[in-house]
């Protein structure tokens, strides 16, 4: 018990690391107060050029890696791993370092689900979520629809616990993504620019 909750908690503030706010710091900008304020790797990309947004990205990733594949040392339980494998997106979402005020949480998520069912399963998926962004050009609908490809997916694929985690992640990034959908409905979210 006293490692799942060190590992809990662990899993948590790791993804609380507002990596994306960091970031603009180094380079002199709150990216909370620019762009789409939020400290989304998405927005660093919008603000500093997609090298950084990249930067941010693979730093986040590291965020649900890490955790998940702790889990999967110290607990046979998949709901024990499951609900680690959840708390770096909540954290990267509403981080205590930033008074809940963080980023959306998709790179977290996808990189938690990785580990979770395999590279050999998650990777193959990945060319479903690089249509969606060129057919949309926006990368909040890819990451707003991909989550949910990979509900079916898993549903279709793995034991409850595993439907749960991706149901919950999905259904969550929903919540973090809720002003991008509003600015879909009014069509006015921007567009991703493929510049380097």
């Amino acid at each position: 018990m006293t490692n799942f909750i060190f590992i809990s908690l662990f899993a948590y503030l790791l993804g609380s690391v507002p990596f994306g706010f960091l970031i603009g710091k180094l380079k002199g900008v709150d990216v909370r107060e620019v762009g789409s304020r939020s400290t989304t790797s998405t927005n660093v990309a919008r603000t500093l050029g997609w090298r950084w947004g990249v930067i941010s990205a693979t730093l986040d990733s590291s965020k649900g890696l890490i955790p998940v594949l702790l889990a999967k040392v110290y607990f046979i339980s998949p709901w024990q791993i499951i609900f680690i494998a959840l708390l770096p997106t909540v954290g990267h979402v509403l981080p205590v370092w930033l008074k809940f005020r963080g980023g959306k949480g998709a790179s977290t998520f996808y990189a938690s689900t990785l580990v979770l069912i395999g590279p050999q399963y998650f990777l193959p998926l990945l060319p479903i979520l690089i249509l969606i962004l060129l057919l949309s050009k926006t990368m909040s609908i890819g990451n707003i629809l991909f989550p949910w490809v990979l509900v079916i997916f898993i549903s279709l694929f793995f034991a409850l616990p595993y439907q749960v985690f991706s149901f919950l992640g999905a259904t969550f990034l929903l919540f973090a993504f809720r002003e991008n959908i509003k600015r879909i409905k009014e069509g006015v979210e921007p567009q991703t620019s493929l510049k380097w």
